[in-house]
């Protein structure tokens, strides 16, 4: 077979299409098993070390931390960092990157040690990783555990006493964030309904004095009931407070410090496979259902979660019929001309528009003029504090409704396009208006496409950033915009996102190499996510596409 023959064959261009799928199939599948291995390994106990090295100037020092990772470093690299003793014959050295914990005590999180400086290595058994609700990671020596400073266990005592300890202080924390986000945050919600009726009386010059009574007397009960609360956390913190640790640093030094700021604490160097798979198992836990700690950089991410999840929930709850109904009128009752046309390549043209675009679209209409509207109307008396004029989740799922739009009008009109015409005409010669037809007939057998329309839709909402940005999506939200206050569901409150989380520990963080972590675990979470949801829909779609598949 001649070249010109097997190029007018077509088949170059089988393989070369093959291949660019291939390619790409790899590249996709690479990134994510790098998300996937780093996101899972973020969880597992690391083994920590006791590193006894050389110092820069030739002193001995020593450190505990866990190596958290290597290069190979040129040199001359090493010389202009101010290392002289090293061997000029050698081209490279191998150094480690200690995570060694205790900013609150030698103010760096990391620690470079050079291998060849490396005098003693060990991993002590009794070697004790600290998780703190500040300053990070402690890491050190267990000695003695005290009580309103009268030690009460020491040497290997010390350790069942201080799980035992630390469990009864994570019992009255958990007894504190019940009282302050549940109880005391109802109240103060309360306290504020009782504060904007009062002045929405005022301005509509219908405050009598036997409703402010009334109001008084419902406010000063609300205050009694706060004042009992205030009562029961200090005694909780003064509880909380009772019990101190000791513990041995690597360099000798000793350090006091509280067990009211411990998360948890393990010796990884002593569990078996089975506590750490159990400890595994408990921190992936923790990560999903606790919320944020020091910026975002530790602790875990419910509330990104659940802002993430409820978002798309609702964007796809308001985009769904939106997108159906526009098909519909295009494809069965508007006219197939010039105009139609012209709003087809809009709709397609819209489905390519930057999506800060439609960010810059949700701010100046939903927020400002929509938002800033319905405050004017309906809350006249929390202005100039804005109730719906500023960013929250109903305007970010509306903004992402808009930016998905096209995606289900597109999918939703081929849908259509694929039912025969006379199925339509069957139904009409049977005495069904076209209303009926398209609503028990039509619409049913276009629903896989609907559902393909909102798994393309959910696909590229639950990761979009930039427009949350502006319209709703915060760092850190001081409660869920669902929550057991009435009407339960706050439409106004702002909301946390995975995507923009990412964004957050992984550029804005001030300690990025602690956060590197957290940011491929909460890239894996994202991704999980957005499979599970896209699966979901993926399974409604098939169930009705075998439900209607002989209709077709």
């Amino acid at each position: 077979m001649s070249i010109n023959h097997w190029f007018k064959s077509g088949t170059p261009w089988i393989w070369l299409n093959a291949g660019a799928v291939s390619i790409s199939l790899f590249l996709v599948l690479s990134v994510l098993l790098l998300i996937t291995v780093n996101g899972l390994a973020f969880f597992w106990p690391k083994t920590v070390v006791d590193v006894e090295y050389v110092g820069k100037n030739g002193e001995e020092k020593q450190l505990a931390g866990e190596i958290y990772d290597q290069e190979d470093v040129s040199a001359v690299r090493l010389q202009n960092a101010g290392i002289t003793d090293i061997d000029p014959n050698k081209k490279s050295y191998t150094r480690y990157l200690l995570k060694v914990g205790n900013r609150d005590i030698s103010g760096a999180d990391f620690v470079w040690v050079l291998k060849d400086k490396i005098t003693k290595q060990d991993t002590p058994e009794q070697l004790l990783v600290v998780e703190r609700r500040e300053w990070g990671n402690l890491y050190g020596y267990l000695q003695a555990v005290k009580e309103d400073q009268q030690t009460v266990a020491q040497g290997d005592a010390a350790w069942p006493e201080f799980n035992n300890r630390m469990q009864r202080v994570l019992n009255i924390f958990d007894d504190i964030e019940e009282i302050q986000t549940s109880k005391i945050g109802s109240i103060n919600y309360k306290i504020e309904k009782l504060r904007l009726k009062q002045r929405a009386l005022e301005f509509n010059n219908e405050l009598t004095p036997d409703i402010l009574k009334t109001i008084e007397r419902e406010r000063d009960e609300l205050n009694i009931v706060y004042k009992k609360l205030e009562t029961q956390l200090t005694t909780l913190f003064t509880e909380m407070d009772r019990d101190t640790y000791l513990v041995k640093l690597a360099n000798g030094q000793l350090a006091e410090l509280p067990l009211s700021k411990v998360v948890t604490a393990y010796q990884p160097n002593g569990m078996n496979i089975f506590s750490k798979l159990l400890f595994y198992v408990n921190k992936i836990w923790r990560f999903l259902s606790e919320d944020p700690r020091e910026a975002n950089t530790e602790g875990g991410i419910f509330p990104t979660l659940f802002g993430t999840v409820l978002m798309v929930m609702l964007m796809s709850i308001i985009v769904t019929p939106l997108g159906v109904v526009a098909a519909v009128y295009l494809k069965e009752y508007a006219h197939q001309g010039f105009f139609t046309r012209i709003i087809r390549i809009a709709v397609n043209n819209l489905a390519g528009v930057p999506s800060i675009v439609y960010g810059l679209f949700g701010l100046g209409f939903f927020v400002y003029l929509l938002g800033g509207s319905i405050d004017r109307l309906f809350y006249p008396e929390a202005l100039p504090a804005p109730t719906f004029g500023t960013g929250g989740i109903m305007w970010a799922s509306l903004t992402l409704a808009i930016l998905t739009l096209p995606v289900v009008i597109v999918a939703t009109e081929e849908g259509l396009n694929r039912i025969p015409r006379s199925i339509r005409e069957g139904s009409l010669a049977l005495g069904a208006t076209k209303a009926e037809t398209l609503w028990r007939t039509v619409i049913p057998m276009a629903s896989p496409a609907i559902m393909t329309g909102m798994i393309l839709a959910v696909a590229r909402a639950a990761g979009e950033v930039a427009p949350l940005m502006l319209v709703g999506v915060v760092k850190l939200a001081p409660s869920l915009p669902l929550d057991s206050n009435f009407p339960f569901f706050h439409f106004d409150r702002k909301f946390m996102h995975l995507g923009f989380h990412i964004y957050d520990v992984g550029f804005q963080s001030p300690n990025v190499e602690a956060a590197r972590p957290l940011v491929y675990a909460t890239a894996f979470l994202l991704v999980l996510v957005i499979v599970s949801l896209n699966m979901g829909a993926i399974a409604i779609r098939n169930s009705l596409r075998n439900k209607y598949r002989s209709l077709n």
